[in-house]
């Protein structure tokens, strides 16, 4: 490994082309220039400078020494950092899960305020769906889940408290056929048409659906965005959030339907494993607490017709 004043040697003769230039450049006698060029020749038994121009350059071994060397100085000052931000406290990375329910965009804003405390941590943020947002808390695929729905399943070292509450519309195209029906809609009359649904992401464990009659066609779609489009274009019918196609409704994008067995409001939770907690976690808890957050994360983006 290079010293500092070596790799600054390096790339003050590459630079300047010169052994009094670069002395110049690094403030040292000339002789002092070459001397450590000969050293570092000798040390690595190679001819690292092409003396033969005018020119003063380095070789290809040279040019090799110089690249790699700042390049591992780089990484061990970023090593450097990582083992002072673990050691402070903070983790190394911070995985985060949400489920599909919630828009990514109202994280925005959080992403921003955390990238402010300039604690080095890296984000990965996914989305799951239904019963994938728990298992993926369970194997080790998240720190932190925002949104799950159900209850908490048996998790060893579960830790949760709630984000707030979900309701739903049964909502229809205008032009589908099933806007002119009559209310509330039977559970006849909804399983005659194709349902939008975004798949359950679960892996190990039984997929769920919500609102689905048995043997009703379906449109599976990878995300909740995806479902909204796909029913306001009339390819499909199903639950969608209130809050987020408010203004679909409001347009008349959408129509919402009654129906003979209305869906309950969801909770959505908070949910994390105690045994692994850090700084960054503590302070996304924290965040997630706050109830204006917990208000805009539950209602999203307010679609609006184009």
């Amino acid at each position: 490994m290079l010293s500092a004043d070596e790799i600054a040697l390096l790339e003050a003769i590459r630079d300047t082309g010169s052994l009094n230039r670069a002395a110049v450049r690094l403030d040292k006698a000339p002789s002092t220039v070459s001397h450590a060029a000969r050293q570092l020749e000798a040390r690595y038994d190679a001819l690292l400078f092409d003396r033969r121009r005018y020119r003063l350059q380095l070789t290809p071994a040279g040019q090799l020494l110089a690249r790699e060397a700042a390049r591992l100085a780089v990484d061990m000052a970023r090593l450097t950092q990582r083992v002072k931000q673990i050691a402070g406290g903070w983790e190394d990375r911070l995985w985060l899960v949400t489920d599909e329910v919630l828009e990514f965009q109202t994280l925005l804003p959080v992403i921003r305020a955390f990238d402010a405390l300039a604690s080095g941590v890296s984000l990965r943020i996914t989305h799951e769906v239904l019963g994938g947002t728990w298992e993926a808390l369970r194997d080790g695929r998240a720190d932190l889940v925002i949104g799950a729905t159900n209850e908490p399943p048996v998790i060893p070292d579960l830790q949760w408290f709630e984000l707030g509450v979900m309701e739903w519309a049964f909502c229809v195209a205008p032009r589908h056929p099933l806007a002119r029906a009559g209310e509330p809609l039977s559970q006849e009359a909804i399983a005659a048409h194709r349902a939008v649904v975004v798949a359950d992401t679960a892996r190990r464990t039984d997929v769920r659906g919500y609102g689905l009659q048995g043997g009703q066609p379906t449109l599976a779609v990878p995300s909740m965005q995806a479902k909204i489009l796909a029913q306001r274009d009339g390819l499909g019918i199903g639950w969608l959030p209130r809050q987020r196609v408010a203004g679909l409704l409001t347009s008349g994008a959408l129509r919402e339907m009654r129906t003979a067995q209305p869906r309950e409001p969801n909770t959505l939770y908070v949910a994390w494993r105690g045994s692994h907690r850090g700084k960054a976690l503590d302070w996304w808890l924290t965040q997630l607490r706050r109830s204006r957050l917990a208000r805009a994360l539950v209602q999203g983006i307010n679609f609006v017709a184009p």
